[in-house]
């Protein structure tokens, strides 16, 4: 049993189904929060889509099996400010 009755779009046939629908790349980031640049290197097979925003991006388009993920990208914590007993200790 397929899972994905519908084929995949490639990257110029969801750029010909966004011009079908009459919308533009930046209307439809916006109208699905994602940055425009992000869905123009997709569209233009510049990113591989195999995690966090670009597969979220892929899977709206049609272009990639999947479902979309609601975990947040991982970002680095920032690191506080060194104290001024620490900063003379690491001199």
């Amino acid at each position: 049993m397929n899972a994905n009755p519908t084929p995949l779009r490639t990257p110029e046939q969801a750029r010909a189904w966004l011009d079908y629908q009459g919308i533009s790349i930046s209307q439809w980031s916006r109208e699905n929060n994602v940055h425009h640049s992000l869905v123009r290197e997709i569209l233009a097979g510049r990113k591989k889509c195999l995690r966090g925003m670009s597969h979220n991006i892929a899977v709206l388009l049609g272009m990639k099996a999947g479902v979309l993920t609601t975990r947040p990208a991982r970002v680095a914590p920032t690191r506080a400010p060194m104290q001024a007993s620490q900063a003379g200790a690491a001199a």
